[in-house]
């Protein structure tokens, strides 16, 4: 349970919460590297990201947190968005950056 604690803690300790493979600078797949984007192109250049390959207990914990099977998975203000396809149809409907729209003000 403590990774559990350790995983709310970061979703509501900050505005918007990247789970990824790698980190911003150097995503370590597509996915995260096309979320880390999608987060560029709607003028969230600072965000808090977790490389879950470093810590196989977040990668599986981050998992069973949101009760979603993979990796990326992006939060704003402590809810679960989704991951880069949900993103990915968000970013196409405008959604996504009206939801991060207050996070670049």
């Amino acid at each position: 349970m403590i990774i559990q604690e350790t995983i709310r803690e970061q979703v509501t300790g900050h505005p918007v919460v990247l789970y990824m493979k790698g980190t911003p600078q150097f995503p370590q797949c597509g996915f995260s590297d096309a979320a880390v984007r999608m987060l560029q192109s709607c003028g969230v250049d600072t965000f808090f990201s977790v490389n879950v390959l470093a810590d196989a207990a977040i990668r599986q914990g981050i998992k069973d947190y949101s009760n979603w099977p993979t990796i990326p998975q992006l939060y704003v203000n402590g809810e679960f968005v989704g991951g880069c396809d949900i993103m990915r149809e968000m970013h196409a409907s405008g959604e996504l950056q009206r939801l991060l729209a207050p996070q670049t003000a």
